[in-house]
């Protein structure tokens, strides 16, 4: 009867299965049990909230309606959540387990996440970290569609549908080959480039932002050449072709073809990249998440961050 909203955790998982792999039969081969067993748990599942989630297509499979792509990212939270109820209630309460999906935006992600992931595992050995990377938009829907469940990226134009914590800041620097002229210098002004070939690390919302620092020093940007790869950019820079801005500085100098790509601090009064944890607004964070953000804030924090953009809402609550 529609209206009787009770329903099973097992119609949870089952409906979840169907919606992830496109097919009952697909899904009754991961679930180890019948087809018939997952079409009736749906169906069961569908009376009980009185809403069609699945759009059942002759011989091509399934589709999510509307109703069916929102109920399945809440879904996916409530299994989550349930899945470590269980762990606690077996005695495992003090020692973390499971799986945790963290994403990371592209040219962030080998700065950050190698520590991360090392300390986080030595502190809980029984939590699988998975990486998702990508960048902003892939990251977005990554967490509004629950494949993974917190990210750290830059805030670049991010939906209000995500609640984020500033934890860090990336400052803007010039790179110039070995040779420039102004390669030896304590710092230079945009306009000291102007005239150069610019290299633009070419990436969605990247490119706005670089647009922007440009703008503030009431210059163009005209890029001689574009690359959505981080190191490309480097090599490119570090083999005479032009000059770059970037936000993130490796630890060495070195480009992956042995060349070498000087970073020169820039004396504009530029925005940092803020730095943010991401996470789907109102859906609570599992213990491992929570345990993820406080390693997070612990290792990537710095102290001036605050200073610069509002900290909003706390993602460990």
């Amino acid at each position: 009867m529609p209206g009787d909203s009770a329903f099973t955790l097992v119609q949870l998982r089952y409906f979840a299965a169907a919606a992830e792999t496109g097919s009952m039969t697909s899904a009754a081969r991961r679930l180890l049990v019948s087809q018939s067993a997952v079409s009736t748990a749906v169906a069961q599942l569908e009376r009980a909230l009185g809403v069609q989630l699945l759009i059942r297509h002759h011989a091509k499979g399934l589709s999510l309606t509307a109703a069916g792509a929102r109920f399945l990212q809440e879904s996916r939270n409530l299994l989550a959540h349930a899945d470590e109820l269980v762990e606690t209630a077996q005695g495992l309460g003090a020692a973390l387990a499971g799986e945790l999906s963290v994403g990371c935006f592209l040219s962030l992600s080998p700065f950050v996440l190698p520590r991360l992931f090392a300390e986080f595992t030595a502190r809980h050995p029984g939590v699988r970290l998975q990486a998702v990377e990508g960048e902003t938009e892939e990251l977005q829907a990554a967490l509004l569609d629950g494949r993974c469940e917190i990210a750290l990226m830059y805030r670049m134009d991010l939906a209000d549908s995500l609640l984020t914590e500033q934890i860090a800041e990336a400052a803007p620097y010039a790179l110039v080959p070995p040779g420039h002229r102004l390669a030896g210098s304590r710092g230079v002004r945009i306009e000291e480039l102007a005239e150069d070939p610019f290299v633009l690390y070419d990436l969605p919302h990247s490119r706005e932002y670089f647009t922007e620092l440009f703008a503030a020093a009431g210059l163009a940007m005209r890029p001689a050449y574009r690359s959505t790869t981080f190191e490309t950019v480097r090599a490119l820079v570090a083999a005479g072709q032009g000059y770059s801005i970037l936000n993130q500085r490796p630890v060495s100098d070195t480009t992956y073809d042995g060349g070498r790509a000087v970073p020169v601090p820039l004396l504009d009064p530029l925005p940092p990249l803020p730095v943010v944890l991401a996470r789907p607004r109102g859906v609570r964070p599992t213990r491992r998440a929570q345990a993820f953000t406080e390693l997070a804030r612990r290792l990537l924090g710095t102290a001036s961050s605050a200073s610069h953009l509002p900290v909003s809402e706390k993602l460990g609550h």
